[in-house]
């Protein structure tokens, strides 16, 4: 009988955190502010190159295909070139990343008001 008390106790116990942390959870009380941001899009009809310079002055995320990430503002494209300015954790910094070595670029399509 103390066993199945215990049970109910840890399942109710679990419950009502369940359910605190569904009711605390930032993503439910930041749901109705998220807007997209303007001007983001990617295009799958353009090369990785156009579609990073419509991100020029922005914040993106590179991920090589070494495995390597940097974050940074997209400063200028070239023809084979990437120019990332003010790198995360690096703002003294800049770097030169070839295009071809680049394997996915990630950036902001949404954010809270």
């Amino acid at each position: 009988m103390k066993r199945k008390a215990g049970f109910v106790l840890v399942v109710g116990w679990a419950l009502i955190m369940g359910w605190g942390l569904g009711v605390l959870s930032p993503a439910q009380s930041l749901a109705g502010n998220v807007v997209a941001v303007e001007g983001a899009k990617f295009d799958t009809a353009l090369s990785l190159a156009d579609n990073l310079k419509s991100y020029e002055g922005k914040m993106v995320t590179v991920h090589l295909k070494t495995g390597g990430s940097l974050q940074g503002n997209v400063k200028s494209v070239g023809k084979d070139l990437v120019h990332l300015e003010k790198l995360a954790g690096k703002e003294y910094f800049d770097a030169l990343i070839r295009i071809e070595e680049i394997g996915a670029v990630e950036a902001r399509f949404r954010e809270v008001k």
